[in-house]
């Protein structure tokens, strides 16, 4: 789960990294109001789970209440990069000596956690690592030894941190790492990590990435979900225990039994939708081992209420779930559903009891359920029906 900034900035602070005050608020008043209490000039900032803001108009400085009340009422509501600003963070203003970037991520590729720090912050880190990579240090951090003084100390020095300051973004750094730690975050982010005129360091902005298979330690991150930007498709999923990604432009809903099979599920229907007039896949789900009806009901009647759906691709190999299981789960599910299943299915069965599963679905003669053979050819039937609706 992304962050917005003022959540990201909440965390840093509670784990003791600087961070300038500041108010949230939905409202021009609200940004007036808060503007009075701080008692300063302010930056009021678009809260949007992307970049590019200041780009795009959505952080202004504001001398007044009044002023802020203003650029409140003009960011608000703005649409950036496709996300409608629904609060502002008002801040107080800072003046700036220097700007720096550092972060914390999960290195993927190299299956470890990476450190990358620069003196040259304030920009986006894409563009300094493709233009200047030698100005970006990424320093390798191992899991079981995590970073204490000594190793932040490393980190500063290969990002070129002035020496004046060197010792403040060591401890600044140590307390984020143990905010990556202690919040199960994939990403900690401080772009910029300013020097102000007193040589104070201080995380101006913040982005952080929560890992959502550590929710069940953090009962508190439920709490920063902000359900009037999420999903409500991918929302209804979690509601159901679904593994659910809702995809963009796709027709074809998908189920399958296991994250590899659904990959390769996408993978096959959008090779055959080229054929039907470019259909994509609409979805990822897995509903995992445990095809039971009214698992495979809350999984059809996600997809069934995606309008962008047109038809769905039903995608088992049966193993310990066998296919007489899963065939009758999906006769159960459309019994379920009644007439909220008003679309085609096409189904495959293949592997464990695969022949008393055929058998349960021809039985039951669903007149919206088609079964094919093999997974191409069940792709293909699939991205026509999707093209013909």
């Amino acid at each position: 789960m992304d962050l917005y900034e003022y959540q990201a900035k909440d965390l840093f602070a509670a784990h003791g990294v600087p961070v300038l005050p500041g108010k949230t608020v939905d409202t021009a008043e609200g940004a007036e109001a808060a503007a009075a209490e701080l008692g300063t000039a302010v930056v009021v900032k678009a809260q949007v789970k992307t970049g590019g803001r200041g780009k795009a108009g959505g952080v202004k400085l504001a001398e007044s209440p009044a002023e802020a009340k203003e650029k409140a009422g003009a960011i608000l509501g703005m649409d950036i990069k496709g996300h409608t600003v629904h609060q502002v963070l008002v801040t107080t203003a800072s003046d700036i000596s220097e700007e720096y970037y550092f972060s914390f991520l999960l290195d993927r590729s190299n299956r470890t956690f990476l450190a990358m720090c620069s003196a040259e912050g304030g920009m986006e880190i894409e563009q300094l690592a493709v233009e200047r990579p030698e100005a970006l240090a990424r320093i390798p951090i191992d899991a079981i030894a995590g970073v204490d003084k000594a190793k932040a100390d490393e980190i500063v020095a290969a990002g070129k941190i002035p020496a004046e300051v060197a010792d403040q973004a060591s401890d600044v750094i140590v307390k984020l790492w143990e905010t990556f730690v202690a919040e199960d975050a994939t990403l900690v982010e401080v772009n910029p990590l300013v020097r102000d005129p007193e040589n104070k360091v201080i995380a101006l902005d913040g982005k952080v990435t929560l890992d959502g298979n550590a929710d069940f330690r953090h009962p508190q991150h439920a709490e920063l979900v902000d359900e009037r930007t999420e999903n409500a498709l991918e929302a209804k999923a979690k509601a159901k225990n679904l593994n659910y990604v809702k995809l963009e432009g796709g027709s074809v809903g998908i189920i399958g039994n296991g994250a590899g099979l659904v990959m390769s599920t996408l993978d096959v229907v959008a090779y055959a939708g080229e054929k039907h007039g470019g259909q994509k896949p609409a979805n990822f789900l897995d509903i995992g081992g445990g095809a039971s009806a009214q698992v495979m009901a809350n999984g059809l009647d996600v997809i069934l209420n995606d309008p962008d759906v047109k038809s769905v691709f039903v995608n088992v190999f049966g193993g310990i779930t066998a296919c007489d299981a899963v065939a009758n789960g999906i006769v159960e599910a459309l019994k379920i559903l009644g007439d909220e299943a008003s679309k085609p299915l096409v189904v495959r069965l293949d592997g464990n009891n695969v022949v008393e599963g055929r058998k349960i679905l021809e039985d039951a003669n669903h007149p919206l359920v088609t079964q094919v053979a093999t997974m191409d050819d069940a792709a293909d039937k699939a991205a026509e029906l999707a093209a013909g609706a």
